[in-house]
């Protein structure tokens, strides 16, 4: 699960506005770089990237009204800005980088808050996503991958990875940390994949909408029928303290349930089809499960799935002879950053032994992501599991056949056929 406001760009579009980008502070006669910048392959980044890297690093994009705001592609900038106080989440003073991004509609989760109140909000939920309540959920987990690879095992190729192991796995994983019923899945995989889409829409809207009254109804359900998952914790410990209130909770599970089972199922499908496409890789983990952390980090470095995050200026920086003003508005790219030369060898080569420590997919500073603990075990036991059940697994068709998300703020594969 990537729960994160670094994935993050799940916006929460609920009012629609047509409220111009924040103005930059630079000569006005300069288009900038069309935002978003598309992603056609798994593997490879648009060359807008490498070029504003070396020549202009921190540039100006230029949205969808043909206003601009800045555009920051360096890895070190990236990481300089995601931790500096001077910059705001508050989605009222963000880009607009649609006609339907709105102010955050009310919703009060971490994708919406700045320190200090998203500091509290955040520690009262650090506790389910430590490495400790991480690691008890491990068997689960692996009884989980199991059972889906059986049922793979049993058909007779060509299978969809994505349908049949990737979108399965993530699902089960976070209905069973939220207490979300597992056969209520359709619903809110729709709903998430709506809600999810660049640029927005009024369809946009009404999916999160019917996604917050449904985890609305829920939490209510909870509250008269307590039981023991990570709702009915933040219930029993947040909500009948008054640490936290409903409505809080409602918005949290929002952000938790979306974003937890589209970016991990994006994250699975992208490192099977990475795997594939290097299969030296495959051989080694399968020799050495040791090695799979490092494999995770390298290929959540490669893929860099959430790409875009918006904040704002609230004070002037300087920052690589730039002046970014207060009230200006800010696109990090985490995707540029996690392919900057500057911060890695070889960075658009996937490489197994490579130093991908320092990658930013999962953010970095006080917004980074909550759930990365969990994200890191889902690709562990599902990379370990498909490279020793499976070794003879192999692409059915052409990595260039395959569909990538366009429309999505979250990339990805539609489907992975495989046979074996």
């Amino acid at each position: 699960m990537l729960d994160v406001d670094h994935l993050l760009p799940i916006a929460f579009r609920v009012r629609k506005s047509l409220e111009s980008s924040k103005v930059v502070h630079n000569n006005p006669t300069e288009p900038g770089v069309a935002w978003p910048v598309a992603r056609t392959c798994p593997f490879t980044l648009p060359d807008q990237y490498a070029e504003k890297r070396k020549n202009e690093p921190i540039c100006r994009a230029q949205v969808w009204d043909g206003s601009r705001t800045w555009l920051i592609t360096k890895h070190e900038h990236v990481r300089v800005l995601l931790a500096d106080p001077r910059i705001t989440i508050d989605p009222a003073k963000l880009p607009k980088l649609s006609a339907s991004d709105g102010d955050g509609g009310g919703f009060r989760s971490l994708l919406t808050m700045d320190p200090p109140d998203h500091s509290v909000l955040r520690r009262m939920l650090i506790p389910e996503f430590s490495v400790r309540r991480v690691r008890e959920m491990r068997p689960g987990v692996e009884r989980t991958v199991h059972r889906l690879l059986d049922r793979i095992l049993e058909q007779r190729g060509p299978v969809d990875l994505v349908a049949e192991l990737a979108l399965p796995m993530s699902t089960l994983v976070i209905c069973q940390l939220l207490g979300v019923p597992y056969e209520d899945h359709e619903f809110f995989q729709e709903r998430s994949e709506q809600a999810t889409r660049v640029g927005g829409n009024e369809e946009s809207l009404a999916a999160l909408l019917e996604l917050r009254d449904y985890l609305d109804r829920l939490v209510t359900a909870k509250i008269e029928t307590p039981g023991d998952d990570l709702l009915c914790r933040l219930i029993a410990d947040r909500l009948h303290t008054g640490e936290m209130r409903h409505a809080e909770i409602v918005d949290n599970a929002v952000l938790l349930l979306a974003a937890g089972h589209e970016t991990s199922a994006s994250m699975v499908a992208l490192s099977i089809l990475t795997l594939l496409q290097h299969p030296y890789a495959s051989t080694e983990l399968r020799g050495d499960s040791t090695l799979l952390p490092q494999a995770v980090d390298e290929l959540l470095r490669f893929h860099s799935i959430a790409d875009g995050l918006r904040r704002a200026v609230t004070e002037d920086i300087e920052l690589g002879g730039i002046t970014l003003r207060a009230g200006d508005g800010l696109i990090l790219s985490l995707a540029s950053a996690n392919r900057d030369e500057s911060a890695f060898a070889s960075p658009d080569d996937f490489d197994l032994h490579g130093s991908a420590r320092q990658h930013v997919a999962f953010g970095y500073g006080p917004h980074q992501c909550l759930g990365q603990n969990l994200a890191r075990l889902e690709l562990e036991v599902t990379l370990g599991a498909v490279v020793e059940r499976i070794p003879t697994l192999r692409l059915a068709g052409e990595v260039d056949a395959l569909r990538v998300k366009r429309d999505s703020t979250i990339f990805g594969l539609h489907e992975l056929p495989v046979e074996w």
